[in-house]
């Protein structure tokens, strides 16, 4: 457990800087692999997007679902804003709905895991 209660913040802000680089990256030369496999990373990227805030924030507000919810809408939030960002401010790149699907999908993945497993660590602490 990290003692300074900010640094637990710190693979959230880490992940989140490197979404952005990498949607907003001009001329991605992705490998052919990445390229076809397209959704499945945006999906990804949001499963950890998400998991990491959930796990800072939702400690602070443990057994509450508002803080999940809160979240998961920021990370879909934070999705539409870069493919928005994708269209607006890149040549390169460009915004797709599928992308945005895949982002929803995944963030509520990643929150549904840290809530089931932050439910199962409250509803079953050791029994030191």
């Amino acid at each position: 457990m990290l003692r300074n209660k900010s640094l637990t913040y710190l693979p959230a802000l880490l992940i989140t800087i490197a979404i952005a680089v990498a949607s907003l990256w001009e001329n991605p030369q992705l490998p052919k692999a990445v390229a076809q496999r397209d959704l499945l990373v945006h999906g990804i990227l949001y499963v950890l997007l998400a998991a990491s805030w959930a796990v800072p924030i939702c400690r602070t507000f443990p057994a509450r679902a508002l803080p999940y919810i809160y979240v998961c809408a920021g990370a879909i939030a934070y999705g539409g804003l870069m493919e928005i960002l994708q269209r607006c401010c890149t040549l390169t790149r460009t915004a797709s709905m599928a992308d945005l699907y895949a982002d929803i999908v995944g963030a509520v993945i990643g929150v549904v895991i840290i809530g089931l497993f932050e439910v199962s660590i409250y509803r079953y602490p050791d029994k030191k």
